[in-house]
């Protein structure tokens, strides 16, 4: 005779699965919810407590905790036998297990008293036992796997590799669920925890990493991570990076807007009053570089802007949405990427170093803009101020940004000098700079950047503030007839 236990939180299915494991000769054992959910669907099952001869006990914190279970579990076939007769344990062949919600709970922000009963303990004993014993015992923690699993089980009988793939996902399951519970007490004191522990899922191999020598893989199932394209060729690394960017800065934006990303910087950055518009003008600020670049929308897209895509090598398109026509002419460029837009997530930011990571997390916070010149920026120019400074958030430090109340004119990223980037701006600048707006990510240490680019034609600028020679700038502000913001808040990124 074969046994399955059935203990489940999450009881999606577990009816039908239930029925079919019935059918297949499985006699079922149960006990707390999931035995009163079989009970209501008139499915015949052993109570655990009828099975171990000891009561569930403490508002069921106490049930499959027992030898007579755990025996059953990692009882090794042939090798167990006589003890498991012995003291009468039955083998469980199948465990099904899903666990009380503590990553739910957990955001819901409840006291540790009342959430501190949503930490799982039988559960996860339960799974340990059972996969650490997968030769002998198979462990579903998935509803997801319940089709497959009676399919296995209707023909050949769950396989020795199935077996180890189901053990695989119950370690992974009990681990990510053990880091969750670890995080969160951690945090209940301190903005990060001694132990910092993450985990991932739903790795997909990449073709390769930054270059071809190099391997690569991501994960995840949520945001720019969860992406995968709804049609065109897989994703690289290097476009995960690139969407990442660019969706980034998307989100700076309420009005109709473009950005357009290479190598992780913005080439060109357009807002209008239709998406056509913003699309045309951002991509004609540096067509060169928008050569097999990622461009990000935040509306949908038309037959009139796919046609229009479709006149420039692009490597992905984000939105928010498709039309079916636009799908149709994109289809056309077999290689093109075409990506759904997703729901922004709130998480902390990971990045690795030799021997460990640096984690980060940006709280809530308030910019101060303050008109620190003689002169007050005007309204247009107040307006390519704020549309500068949204894109020197996302460009690599340091930066320097020229933008008039529609788009980016000019975009020096990633120097060592801050003087070296206005002047890469202001040669790669699509059209005059006369009366534009500039921003810099980080205060400015001397007066020579303000200087080159009101050379240029700049009128106005934006920066953190902070440098010990503030006063200086100022004046060669007030001498220039510049307006100068001062905003609080300095954006590296490196």
């Amino acid at each position: 005779m074969k046994w399955a236990l059935l203990s489940v939180w999450d009881k999606t299915d577990i009816v039908k699965l239930a029925r079919d494991l019935s059918e297949q000769k499985y006699s079922i054992m149960s006990s707390g919810g999931t035995g009163k959910t079989l009970a209501e669907a008139g499915i015949k099952f052993t109570e655990v407590s009828s099975y171990t001869g000891f009561p569930e006990m403490m508002d069921g914190r106490v049930k499959t905790l027992h030898p007579k279970v755990h025996g059953g579990l990692l009882g090794r076939r042939q090798i167990d036998d006589v003890v498991m007769a012995k003291h009468g344990i039955n083998r469980i062949d199948l465990l099904v297990v899903n666990l009380y919600p503590f990553e739910k709970m957990s955001a819901k922000k409840m006291e540790l008293e009342e959430l501190i009963e949503y930490i799982d303990v039988g559960g996860p004993a339960m799974i340990r036992a059972a996969a650490k014993n997968y030769k002998d015992v198979a462990v579903v923690v998935d509803p997801a796997d319940y089709p497959w699993i009676i399919k296995s089980i209707k023909e050949n009988g769950i396989s020795p590799d199935e077996r180890l793939m189901l053990a695989k996902k119950a370690f992974a399951r009990t681990a990510a669920y053990d880091a969750a519970i670890s995080n969160h007490l951690y945090k209940l004191d301190a903005d990060f925890p001694t132990t910092f522990t993450i985990q991932y899922t739903q790795g997909r191999t990449l073709r390769y990493g930054e270059n071809p020598h190099q391997k690569a893989a991501v994960y995840g199932t949520c945001g720019i991570a969860g992406l995968e394209p709804i049609q065109g060729k897989q994703m690289s690394y290097n476009n995960y990076l690139d969407v990442n960017a660019g969706v980034g800065l998307l989100r700076e934006f309420d009005e109709p807007a473009a950005v357009i990303v290479k190598h992780n910087n913005p080439c060109g950055v357009a807002v209008d009053s239709e998406i056509f518009l913003a699309y045309e003008t951002a991509r004609d600020v540096d067509p060169v570089s928008a050569y097999g670049s990622v461009v990000s929308f935040n509306r949908e897209v038309d037959v009139k802007l796919a046609e229009e895509i479709c006149k420039t090598f692009v490597e992905v398109i984000v939105a928010p949405s498709f039309s079916i026509e636009a799908l149709a002419i994109m289809k056309k460029k077999d290689t093109m990427r075409v990506l759904v837009l997703p729901k922004k997530e709130n998480a902390d930011e990971v990045r690795t170093i030799d021997g460990g990571i640096l984690v980060q997390h940006t709280p809530k916070y308030q910019e101060h803009w303050e008109v620190i010149t003689d002169r007050d920026p005007t309204p247009d120019e107040m307006k390519a101020l704020q549309l500068a400074w949204k894109v020197c958030k996302h460009t690599k430090s340091n930066t320097i940004i020229f933008a008039d109340q529609k788009r980016t004119l000019g975009i020096g990223a990633g120097q060592m000098s801050r003087v070296d980037s206005a002047k890469i701006a202001i040669e790669k600048a699509c059209a005059s700079l006369k009366g534009s707006s500039v921003a810099s990510d980080a205060f400015l240490p001397f007066p020579d950047t303000l200087e080159v680019a009101a050379q240029a034609g700049a009128t106005a600028l934006v920066q953190p503030g902070g440098s010990i020679r503030d006063k200086e700038v100022i004046e060669a502000a007030d001498r220039l007839q510049m307006a100068m913001v001062f905003t609080g808040v300095r954006y590296f990124r490196h």
